[in-house]
């Protein structure tokens, strides 16, 4: 059967995970020989499939980050300050904004008095608490932690808007830039390429393929701009649905972790997100091999997502983190591998991994600061190309043309 249990040692330590057992016996007896007692254990009451019920539009809400970040806080404070858990959950519904934000936590709320776990209502609304949420409430909620464990989330949570933020803030001016170079080019294609290259046709004359490649385009830019618009749509669309296949997952995380500049980015965020959301895992209570599933579904980039779920296979055998971490080269720099054995060695892997996250997450804070200066020449060159080709493209012709005159 499955099962929630949560567990301690002599040392206080506390583990919390979902596993399948033959019976809390033999559960407790499994935890015995690995030096934990057995704390709580409930078996999970799921559906016909196994899981939560989640109706299929909830499945797409989404809030943004910095909301749930004030509700996990908040909600530490309410709880803090002896408020029951039903009455802080209708506080902050009273002071949201967001719609379905209201909804979902009316909905959680009328669960949790109807009997139902707080976890598993949070669980009803995948698209906006994510299974690392999910997963630290269920353990908090079972340990009697649940406001240490709402304010290691909201310190999680509070990070990674940061580091989004200044991520988001580096791509404004380059996405600007392309967005109104585009809108130039489509415009000149449409209005200014026409009264230029009328001359060309009126006088018969011979074209360069570069110039007749623009009037090719400016003509079906002119003719068929709808039908272009909806081509567009249409790849992008099929673009993002294929991206989201196993294939194209595995493709665009092999491109992104090797295309320059944007590899180590992507390298030293992921790095940070896995220091400390382990951290965080770890401190609430979760175990290691557990926590590592949990990493496994929680960051995006499918080379992490294998890794994480390799080391969670041998660590059950007995494997160190550190030396598994060790041969994953390509994505985790050796001080990654290097801070965890240190923290394996000495019993302090939470307070090292801390240290760690905060330090890579400096190294994204510096890198994002520098991104402007490293595209903006790029750009340019971008820029300088295009006017450089199209000027070109159309004076090349003309003075052919005013040669053939004299």
């Amino acid at each position: 059967m499955k099962v929630f249990y949560t567990a301690k040692n002599y040392a206080g330590e506390t583990r919390g995970e979902e596993t399948t057992v033959k019976d809390e016996r033999d559960l407790a007896n499994q935890l015995r020989s690995e030096g934990f007692t057995l704390t709580s254990f409930k078996e999970l009451e799921n559906d016909e499939k196994g899981k939560v019920k989640i109706n299929f539009l909830d499945r797409f809400y989404s809030i943004p980050l910095s909301e749930k970040m004030m509700f996990a806080r908040n909600l530490a404070v309410m709880i803090s300050s002896g408020l029951p858990l039903s009455k802080a959950i209708r506080n902050i519904t009273s002071q949201t904004k967001n719609k379905r934000f209201i909804k979902a936590l009316k909905d959680i709320q009328e669960d949790i008095q109807t009997g139902s776990t707080f976890a598993d209502g949070l669980a009803s609304y995948p698209g906006i608490f994510n299974e690392l949420f999910v997963n630290m409430i269920r353990v908090g909620e079972t340990g009697g932690n649940l406001e240490e464990v709402l304010n290691i989330l909201a310190g999680q949570l509070e990070k990674e808007h940061e580091l989004f933020s200044k991520i988001k803030g580096a791509m404004v001016y380059p996405a600007v830039i392309l967005v109104a170079m585009l809108g130039i080019g489509v415009l000149m294609m449409i209005y200014v390429v026409p009264q230029i290259t009328g001359v060309f046709k009126d006088l018969n004359a011979n074209l360069p393929a570069s110039t007749q490649f623009i009037i090719d385009t400016s003509n079906l830019l002119r003719e068929h701009l709808l039908l272009v618009s909806l081509a567009v749509v249409i790849v992008l669309i099929g673009a993002t649905l294929a991206a989201k296949t196993s294939f194209g997952k595995k493709l665009v995380g092999l491109a992104i972790i090797n295309i320059p500049v944007v590899k180590n980015i992507v390298i030293k965020l992921n790095c940070a997100r896995f220091s400390r959301i382990y951290s965080s895992l770890l401190k609430s209570g979760v175990s290691s091999v557990e926590a590592l599933k949990i990493l496994s579904r929680t960051l995006p980039n499918f080379y992490y997502k294998r890794a994480l779920t390799r080391a969670a296979e041998n660590i059950q055998k007995g494997i160190n983190l550190s030396k598994i971490i060790y041969e994953e080269k390509k994505i985790f720099p050796v001080l990654v591998p290097q801070m965890i054995e240190v923290g394996e060695e000495t019993g302090k892997t939470e307070a090292v991994l801390l240290k760690l996250a905060e330090f890579y997450e400096e190294e994204v804070n510096q890198l994002t600061k520098n991104l402007s200066s490293i595209i903006e020449p790029v750009l340019m060159l971008l820029i300088g190309g295009a006017v450089g080709f199209f000027a070109v493209s159309i004076l090349q012709p003309m003075y052919s043309v005013l040669e053939n005159i004299k």
